[in-house]
């Protein structure tokens, strides 16, 4: 909207410069009058080209008013007008000029019909514009105007085309590196999960051999611990070093420890300060949740929260963990609207809410409640 403000200034004040100068050639007079005509005629030409020329951006196909304009104040005249430089040919430029490079081609293509159209009747109309010279100059500089206009908007238009064309082309670079990015790191995923495979099984079978044998043959058993300490130690440092490969390079906190159940009072307090009444309850041993179950957890209340924040119109939300002997039950309920097609069409957070739950062989359900909206999963302790 300012842009458009600032055309329609600066074309405001063009067009009075072009009108002033006009009005000043027909009543000084300026030695470029030249014909028979009236200065009342030639100031109500002046007045309405210059207006029109004022909208030249805004609505390029006024511009094409302003020969209308001098061909019907000619044709009423019976071409008794006045042959002005200032009032007639400048505006005249400016009007091709601002069609073939603002308006539409159909647009900038009938203004130009109607500038010859007006040029050929004062032509013929008007015995001072009919020498041979006075024929070519006016002809020339409006045919140059034009064609400035329309080659400035051909160049225009190709370097858009060009930067679109760059545009998509950075962008479908992009996706392809992302996928070559993710494609990889699927693959260091697999052969972590393999080489971690490969070393758990030894230190498994280290681990009964030596329990068979500590008594008997203290030494081997020693040994075997050695060789799981190791192992350990070599399995710790790899899956170290693929993690500061899978990890995203702004990951600023990716040092810092991963919240759990414990970490739901903060979370919720985040969500008591964005003015949503949010109850909290946790029940059972919560110290016994190993840690990637109590980040699941703690994932999962997450999530449903953010839902709640950012896709229902709640005022009102409740979590509930219980830490049972068997599975965590998380339920996050809140009293917020959602459309259908947010339920019908779960986004990607819904989605992930159940991977996470099934990595641990849980399962997760959300659904429309009469009162709002619910998500409940249950997560089993069988997993870990």
């Amino acid at each position: 909207m300012d842009r458009r403000r600032g055309h329609a200034l600066q074309d405001a004040a063009l067009a009075a410069v072009v009108g002033g100068l006009g009005l000043a050639e027909t009543w000084v007079p300026f030695e470029s009058v030249f014909g028979v005509g009236s200065p009342v005629v030639s100031t109500v030409g002046i007045v309405a080209a210059a207006a029109l020329l004022s909208q030249r951006r805004l609505r390029p196909a006024a511009s094409i008013g302003v020969f209308v304009v001098w061909l019907a104040l000619g044709v009423a005249t019976l071409g008794e007008l006045h042959a002005l430089f200032f009032g007639q040919i400048v505006p005249f430029m400016v009007a091709l000029y601002s069609l073939a490079r603002h308006g539409a081609p159909r647009v900038a293509w009938s203004g130009a019909a109607s500038a010859a159209l007006t040029l050929v009747f004062a032509d013929l109309s008007m015995p001072v514009l009919q020498s041979f010279d006075e024929i070519v100059f006016h002809w020339t500089v409006l045919a140059v105007a034009f064609a400035v206009g329309w080659g400035l908007r051909t160049s225009e238009d190709r370097a858009i085309a060009a930067a679109v064309r760059a545009s998509e082309a950075e962008a479908r670079s992009r996706e392809r590196t992302i996928a070559a990015i993710a494609d990889e790191r699927a693959r260091i995923a697999r052969e972590l999960h393999d080489v971690l495979a490969h070393s758990v099984s030894m230190m498994v079978v280290q681990a009964g051999a030596a329990a068979e044998v500590v008594e008997d043959d203290p030494a081997f058993a020693r040994r075997a611990l050695e060789s799981i300490r190791a192992t350990g130690t070599e399995s710790l440092d790899e899956v170290r070093r693929v993690v500061s490969i899978l990890r995203a390079p702004d990951d600023a906190a990716g040092l810092d420890p991963q919240p759990g159940i414990a970490g739901l009072h903060g979370l919720v307090e985040e969500v008591r300060a964005a003015g949503i009444a949010v109850d909290l309850a946790v029940t059972g041993d919560v110290e016994a949740v190993p840690p990637g179950l109590a980040l699941a957890v703690y994932r999962i209340a997450q999530e449903s929260l953010t839902n709640v924040r950012k896709h229902a119109d709640a005022t009102a939300a409740t979590v509930r963990v219980e830490c049972g002997s068997d599975a965590i039950t998380v339920a996050v309920i809140d009293d917020g609207r959602r459309t259908a097609e947010q339920v019908l069409e779960p986004g990607h957070g819904i989605i992930g809410m159940r991977e996470r739950a099934g990595v641990y062989g849980g399962r997760l359900d959300a659904r429309r409640t009469p009162d709002g909206f619910a998500v409940h999963a249950v997560l089993p302790w069988a997993a870990t």
